[in-house]
Order: C-alpha cells, then structure tokens, then sequence
C-alpha cells in the first residue's frame, strides 16, 4: 500500500538530478531457468503460468524445507533458532499492520487485532515518513512487552520532497545522521528496514526525472551505507516490490535491486484482488497479457536463492457478492504456506478503508475463524520471538533470556537470542 495515503501527503515533484553510485551487474531472468529452478528447490514439476503446483507429499516437503534452509544458511538443529538475520529456522513469522487508514493509535490497534485473532503478532508493521525519528517510544514500549514480545517492521521513505537521484548524492544526509543517532541511543534491538516501499509505480524512465530504477537501487545504497557508517548495526533491511505482474515485466524492472551486499530480506505486497482465486495464485500471480512473467515466488527463488522471503503486506479484499471468498482463502493459505519454505515471515494488511477495498480478516465469522485458525497454526508458531531481540554489539544476561547462540551454519554471523516459548 502506499505510504503517501498512510501519511495523509503527497510528494513534490523535484526534476534536479545528480550522480550516483553503481547499484552492481543486473541478473536477466527468462521463464524456462525460473521454472527449472523452482523445480529443483520445491521438488515439484515446472508449472506453466497460471498452473497450480500440485500437493507435494509430507517427505518431499519437508526435503524442500531442508534446501532451502541450506540455502539460507540455517544449519539443521532439534530446536527452532534465529538467525542475526532475523530469519527462523523453523515455520515463518506472523505479523500485521493494524487497522491501517482509521484513527486508531498503533498500540490500541495492534491490542485490538490480536484480541480478534486470537494471538499475538511476532511482527508489527509501522510506516513513517520524512523527517520521523523511529522507533518511537510507542513502538518500544510494544517490541519490550515482557509478557508479549514483538519485532518491529519499520517502512520508512525517507522524503517526498526529493527525488532519489537526490538522496542518493546527499540531499537528506542530515536527516539519515539524525536517524542514526536516535536509534543508537534509544534502540540496540534489531528491527526490519523497508526503504522507499513498492517502488514500481513511482518509478519515471525519463533520463532526467531522477526516478529512474537506477536511481532507486542508488538511493537504497545510500541510504543503508549511510546509516551503517553512522553505526547503525542492528537494522535488517528488506526490499519490498509490489509483488505485481504487470509492473514486474517492465524492461527496467530488474535494475530496482540495489545489491545483495545491502539487501537481507526480499519481500512482496500481494492482495487478493478478482484475478486471484487462493493462495497460490496470491504469491504466483500471472497474467495473459504478460505471459513471461512465472509469479514472484517463482521468480524470487530463482533469483534470491539466498534470501528469506517476505509477505511484508498482503490482504484478501471483500467480495460482497461472495462473503465465502475471505474463509475458503484463508484456509487455502492454512494448507499451502508449507509448501513455501523460502517465505519465512507473512505481515496480513488490516484496513476497512484499503485503496481497492476492505481487507480486515474478520468481516465475516466465517473469515473470523478461519483467519484465527490459520494464525494459531504451529507453523507460525514454532520459532518464539525473544523478549529482547538484541543488536550484534549487545550481550543479554536478563532472567530467562539466552544469551547469544552459537553461530549460525553459512551466515558468518551470530545467531539472534532464542528463548522459550512465551504466552500468545
């Protein structure tokens, strides 16, 4: 969803340019390598676009898991761990943005939806905007709740008064130091970081607009550099695509990657919209007038084989003319996510007022139920946040916290503390 309708602003257009940094070699993609590629990670038949991959067998599911955890890094072991990544070894995170486009306040919202769903969220969404230091004390005060322990997904686009040719050469450093400072000084736990959320549609390919893809991936850079050089060491960055077939086969498309050297996360914003029948279809959305394009699942194991995977939004929208739709999709994702294993955390987007619809998951008791249920399945539940998620330079000794764990197999890094399952 975009953030400008969140923040109640919208941008200025700016038409100065600078130069930028190099964002790296771009990596082509064609359906035939996508498709023998999925096939290799899932254990499944390459599927043509539009087809739906068949049910895989417990075994073959659980030898895709493994793969795929090897692929991320995540050595085998008898207990559910966290990376420094904040990737879980076992099952994914399960998070919301609450009552997103109402009046409510993010702490009585985030109580409201977890009253309604029946557990609390292992991830909150927050979206800020400009000059807005994060995290605010609101938001701390919900990631330290002893008895509810929570991580933050922060989405920041940090100005619409400039373009990203700008940032990326300087225009908002100020604001970046600033940033900087309040974090290290209110905030050693680590957190997700999205930078300038969904940028397709915002993206202008004339060469002097400085909304060019390129100028994207160059912003991103700076961004993120800039903030680790002022020492911020605990953000977890992500990049966020609109999860969208129409803007993903764009001939600019790939160049929106800034890096891998920059990126820890990749994720996707999928709704259910009319084309979209369950949940397969969500996150491997294609399209008949776009034929090459394979889905965004399918596209980002081929392409980010390394990375975790995340839904950072998705909603399924009201069909008045069908109040079934909200309960058979959700218990349509219940059955299938397992059959995902690269997807290691989905954030559900919760708003009567979204800008294509209603996306609140309990509109009916039906989509009530079946959305408590799929948010009390243990594959969301089978790595516990820890009550502090600490920072790398930070050591715990806190009654009932682990301390570090050992290091983590492939990653090169600490893994994140590991406690006990706490009260949902």
């Amino acid at each position: 969803m975009d953030i400008r309708r969140i923040a109640g602003r919208r941008p200025v257009a700016v038409q100065d340019r600078g130069t930028r940094p190099g964002a790296g070699a771009v990596r082509r993609w064609s359906w035939p390598a996508v498709s023998a590629s999925v096939a290799l990670l899932t254990g499944a038949a390459g599927c043509g676009a539009g087809e739906v991959t068949p049910p895989a067998p417990p075994a073959q599911q659980q030898r895709s898991a493994d793969r795929v955890n090897g692929l991320l890094g995540l050595a085998p072991s008898r207990q559910c761990q966290v990376t420094a990544k904040l990737i879980p070894s076992c099952g994914a995170w399960w998070g919301i943005a609450p009552e997103v486009f109402t009046e409510t306040p993010p702490h009585l919202a985030l109580k409201s939806a977890e009253r309604r769903m029946d557990r609390r969220a292992d991830i909150m969404h927050v979206y800020h905007r400009g000059k807005e230091l994060f995290p605010t004390a609101a938001e701390r005060a919900l990631t330290r709740d002893m008895r509810r322990p929570r991580m933050l997904l922060v989405n920041w686009k940090p100005s619409f008064e400039h373009t990203w040719a700008q940032i990326a050469t300087g225009a908002v450093d100020r604001r970046i130091d600033r940033l900087a400072r309040h974090v290290k000084k209110t905030y050693p736990e680590r957190f997700f970081l999205t930078v300038h959320h969904e940028p397709e549609d915002d993206v202008r390919t004339g060469a002097d607009s400085g909304m060019t893809a390129e100028d994207y991936a160059a912003m991103y850079r700076h961004v993120v550099m800039r903030l680790r050089e002022k020492g911020v060491t605990n953000v977890v960055t992500v990049m966020t695509y609109m999860g969208a077939p129409n803007w993903a086969s764009k001939p600019w498309f790939e160049t929106l990657y800034p890096g891998d050297d920059v990126v820890d996360w990749v994720a996707l914003d999928p709704y259910a919209d009319r084309r979209v029948t369950d949940f397969d279809s969500l996150i491997n959305k294609t399209r008949p007038d776009f034929p090459n394009w394979p889905g965004f699942y399918r596209w980002m194991q081929w392409r980010f084989p390394g990375k975790p995977i995340m839904l950072a939004e998705w909603g399924v929208f009201e069909r008045p003319d069908d109040r079934g739709y909200k309960e058979r999709f959700y218990r349509s994702a219940r059955a299938r996510i397992p059959h995902y294993p690269q997807i290691k955390a989905v954030v559900y987007f919760d708003s009567p007022h979204a800008p294509r619809g209603d996306t609140r998951f309990d509109t009916t008791s039906g989509a009530g139920r079946a959305f408590t249920e799929l948010a009390g399945d243990r594959y969301f539940r089978s790595t516990p946040v820890g009550r502090r998620v600490a920072g790398p330079d930070e050591r715990q000794s806190e009654p009932g916290v682990a301390g570090t764990e050992p290091g983590v197999a492939g990653t090169g890094e600490p893994a994140a503390p590991r406690v006990g399952r706490g009260p949902r």
